[in-house]
């Protein structure tokens, strides 16, 4: 790819904590933007605007992860407006916490639609129209490792997700493109902290050796890697939680 060549990210799920941090910061690394969303228009616009305030380039596109026929408009949306996509980073995903024995199969569908059908549709759409050179990153979660309670459900949807992204790079063979999943440990967005009282908030910050949180902007810093330098990581799972495990 020359050097006079715009490089274009897609991101899925970028109203949410982490969706946007990934937005943001893949902008100041100069990528034009598809700022998708699902249900929050006003916060992707929000998030275009301030792209394009800071100099950047953003547009926003709708549609549920899960339906083939609206991501495919969304990868339409963005290829006429900036004339191809190099990186797709699938942030979107929902997590709904209940032990196994009580875990309403109702909340495991939901999880299963979007976290894996949604990361599938996602992920069949880039490995069809990144251009080669590009980038696909996938969103796992460190508790495959930790095992925390109540989270059977949830980490047997992102264990599927690390599943097809190994076997996705593979399947690319060829292409230049690399495909891997970022798995975050505990980080300060409102899908984690919701339902959490103080006590188990202050826990799960002792328990990594750096005794914090993670925060957005800490794994946007590990897809900014994977979407730009990291061309020799490949078909991996990184594990991005201050040392949780």
């Amino acid at each position: 790819m020359s050097q006079e060549t715009k490089r274009v990210a897609l991101v899925t799920g970028s109203t949410g904590g982490i969706g946007r941090a990934v937005a943001e910061r893949l902008a100041r690394d100069a990528f034009a933007v598809g700022v998708h969303y699902a249900g929050d228009r006003a916060g992707a616009e929000e998030i275009a605007a301030g792209i394009t305030a800071a100099g950047g380039e953003a547009i926003t596109v709708r549609g549920d992860v899960a339906d083939e026929k609206a991501m495919a408009d969304a990868f339409d949306a963005v290829e006429r407006e900036f004339g191809g996509i190099d990186v797709v980073v699938n942030t979107a995903g929902i997590m709904l916490l209940a032990p196994i024995a009580t875990l309403d199969l109702d909340d495991l569908d939901r999880m299963h639609r979007t976290n894996i059908r949604g990361t599938f549709v996602v992920s069949q759409q880039a490995a069809r129209r990144l251009r080669d050179g590009g980038a696909i990153i996938n969103f796992s979660t460190s508790v495959t490792r930790t095992q925390f309670p109540t989270y059977g459900a949830y980490t047997a949807s992102k264990a599927a997700v690390e599943a097809m992204t190994l076997v996705l790079a593979r399947e690319l063979r060829g292409r230049d493109i690399t495909v891997n999943a970022v798995a975050p440990g505990p980080t300060a967005t409102p899908l984690f902290l919701r339902g959490k009282n103080t006590t188990e908030i202050e826990g799960l910050a002792k328990a990594a050796p750096l005794e914090r949180l993670g925060t957005p902007a800490d794994i946007a810093e590990s897809v900014a890697f994977l979407a730009g330098p990291a061309r020799w990581v490949n078909g991996q799972v990184l594990f991005t939680n201050g040392g949780l495990a």
